[in-house]
């Protein structure tokens, strides 16, 4: 409690976000569920009902949502990548650009393709900076990769013209931003291919599991081929229109993709209400004095699960958000890991020190990479210093008129007490 505001705290119970309340969602996964153990038909290339399996509806639901004419269901958000990248034909010599502030898989996925990852900046969006990204490109640029973090849309028009202008292929990173749009376009379906992860904590989850959609048929036969190794004897069509090559075990049980199906069901309606809930407190804080409000290239394609804004400086941000738990809001910043260190440039140990999984045949020393790609702490000053200035507050659709309220009047209260 802060006794200098004046008064009692804002909200005294507890305020935990999820994005999909399992007692909501209860009948839907055992539904779901038990058509899986009726069917007696845990995986899914057996050749009986092939076209059946749940994980082909999956498949066809993220078409239809991406309006794609491919689609493959994998068992993780960085198989997807890895896939898509392999699947793209990136490998060995190629750089592939991704902003400094993402998963850690995301680059990870381009180290397992065995090309080389391109570290560039984020802006205020939170996301690519298309500046850094046409800055960066060399030579051996092969592909880039668009991060909507947080459920934010990245700058798409300005990363796909200078991507075509330059003959990159655009692979878009939609782990965290399941259900969003650019200028009326689904997340995943505006670049050469789409990468969604289904991993616990994201919008939509069946624990782990992941899907890559495109328009292209030879990324699709690819990522097929390399997400099994066995693909070309299950008698699957298109996986044999390529030539075969050896592959990994990323298949999707039919179990996760039961789960899938029964959350992605309520997508829509899941973000429509986190965006209702988003647009309430952004219009009550919208004259506040002194704060930032992150920059959003298409509000209303924003997935809507985060709502962040900086402050003048770190000391500041540290500031306000101690006084903003104290509030009852609970909210995080740089410095108590809100931004996951996970997801922070600066914590890629291995990447920083250019370690593969084999000490002496690495992406940044194979004969194959002619370049020279760089890495250190500092070398995304901007993106630092965004992450070092905001604060994200997250929401979720369980969240009432009350619960808004509150946020607006805590951050005017402190934000009064502070700016």
């Amino acid at each position: 409690m802060l006794a200098k505001h004046g008064g009692t705290p804002v909200r005294t119970k507890n305020w935990v976000p999820a994005f999909i309340s399992s007692e909501e969602f209860d009948d839907k996964e055992r539904e779901y569920l038990l058509n899986v153990l009726q069917k007696r038909r845990v995986f899914r290339f057996y050749k009986k009902g092939l076209d059946d399996s749940e994980a082909a509806k999956l498949e066809q639901l993220y078409r239809e949502r991406t309006k794609t004419k491919h689609a493959l269901a994998v068992n993780s958000g960085t198989s997807s990548l890895v896939s898509a990248l392999v699947g793209a034909g990136i490998g060995p010599g190629d750089e592939v650009i991704v902003p400094g502030y993402t998963y850690i898989a995301t680059a990870a996925a381009v180290l397992i393709a065995r090309a080389v990852p391109v570290i560039v900046e984020i802006d205020d969006t939170l996301t690519m900076d298309p500046k850094a990204f046409e800055a960066a490109i060399t030579p051996y640029t092969k592909a880039v990769i668009p991060v909507h973090m947080r459920g934010t849309p990245c700058q798409m028009d300005e990363i796909m013209s200078t991507a075509r202008k330059h003959n990159l292929l655009v692979i878009e990173d939609v782990a965290q931003a399941n259900g969003g749009f650019y200028k009326g376009i689904a997340l995943g379906g505006i670049g050469d291919a789409g990468c969604f992860s289904f991993q616990q904590y994201k919008v939509v989850t069946s624990g782990e599991g992941g899907m890559v959609v495109t328009n292209n048929p030879s990324i699709h036969a690819r990522a097929s081929v390399y997400h099994d190794c066995a693909m070309t004897f299950w008698g699957v069509e298109n996986s044999t229109s390529v030539e075969s090559f050896p592959g990994e075990n990323y298949r999707m049980s039919e179990i996760q993709a039961a789960l899938g199906l029964a959350q992605s069901s309520r997508i829509d309606s899941v973000v429509g209400r986190l965006r209702e809930v988003k647009q309430t407190i952004l219009k009550g804080i919208q004259s506040v004095q002194g704060i930032q409000l992150q920059r959003i290239p298409d509000p209303e394609g924003d997935v809507s699960y985060s709502l962040v804004f900086y402050l003048p400086d770190t000391r500041t941000a540290a500031e306000f958000s101690s006084h903003l738990t104290a509030e009852g809001i609970p909210n995080g910043t740089f410095q108590n890991n809100g931004f996951a260190d996970r997801h922070i440039y600066v914590n890629w140990d291995y990447v920083l020190a250019k370690r593969g999984a084999s000490a002496t045949d690495t992406p940044w020393t194979c004969a194959s990479y002619k370049g020279n790609v760089q890495y250190s702490k500092d070398m995304c000053p901007n993106t630092l210093d965004l992450l070092g200035r905001a604060i994200s507050i997250s929401l979720h659709q369980s969240m009432t008129e009350e619960d808004c309220m509150d946020a607006v009047e805590a951050i005017r209260k402190v934000a009064s007490f502070i700016l």
